[in-house]
């Protein structure tokens, strides 16, 4: 074999294998991300729970975003069109998102309203989801799965919630399900953010999704400014009304 043919090969096979590498750094960095447990309750429901969390962290959303572009062969264009309707859908402009995955076996699962019974603990504070999937709401029994979003930003303070935040703790009420119940406690997954170092504030997606959003809040200004000026409006023209009125009383 001459040497081109050989220089060829080699640089084949470690293409190959950085090609390989790579994706299993990939599928760490997605499991990474997910907590999974089961459960049981064998006391007389008869119940089983497979649960599964997804935090769509930053690292997990380039991973993802990375694995898609490898498994379709997209351009950079396409990969940054991908990254930006992802951001979108997630919501990540004003929610913290995480995907759930159940399966139920066994005794029928009921968790209506789904959101009385999971919260997101951040800094010591309690966080109620903003939206989730109503499918959640209804029986269930084998596979379901949904997304399940809390908000980014304090409703009291309007501070950004993950802001110096070293941890994430999402807590599923044990009374949500026979299974965990029987273990008496609830469940609470923790997510370390000081290992969160991905990016996804760059590039041409990130810079899209930014003009969507200041362009909903200058919406939301223009509305409150019109609001304020009829408001203004008002108070002027009953200021002049009281003003005239007492002109008039004081010329008697």
């Amino acid at each position: 074999m001459s040497s081109k043919k050989i220089s060829a090969f080699a640089v084949l096979f470690l293409l190959c294998f950085f090609s390989v590498a790579c994706a299993a750094d990939r599928n760490k960095v997605l499991e990474a991300w997910s907590h999974q447990n089961s459960f049981q309750d064998s006391g007389g429901t008869e119940q089983n729970l497979a649960l599964r969390a997804t935090y769509y962290s930053n690292e997990f959303v380039e991973a993802l975003v990375a694995a898609e572009a490898e498994k379709n062969l997209w351009t950079k264009d396409e990969m940054e069109n991908f990254k930006y309707t992802l951001l979108k859908n997630l919501n990540l402009g004003e929610a913290i998102p995480f995907h759930i995955y159940m399966e139920v076996t066994g005794v029928p699962m009921y968790a209506s309203p789904f959101d009385r019974y999971v919260t997101l603990m951040v800094k010591g504070k309690k966080y109620s989801p903003i939206d989730y999937d109503k499918r959640f709401n209804f029986k269930i029994i084998g596979q379901r799965d949904g997304m399940v979003f809390f908000p980014r930003y304090d409703p009291k303070t309007g501070k950004e919630i993950l802001e110096g935040a070293k941890e994430l703790r999402l807590i599923f009420s044990n009374s949500i399900s026979h299974a965990l119940s029987a273990q008496g406690r609830d469940l609470i997954w923790v997510w370390d953010l000081t290992k969160d170092r991905g990016k996804i504030n760059e590039g041409k997606a990130a810079d899209r999704l930014e003009a969507d959003r200041l362009l909903k809040r200058s919406d939301k200004l223009k509305t409150d400014r019109e609001a304020l000026l009829k408001q203004l409006e008002a108070l002027d023209k009953e200021y002049s009304d009281v003003n005239s009125r007492i002109d008039e009383l004081q010329s008697k």
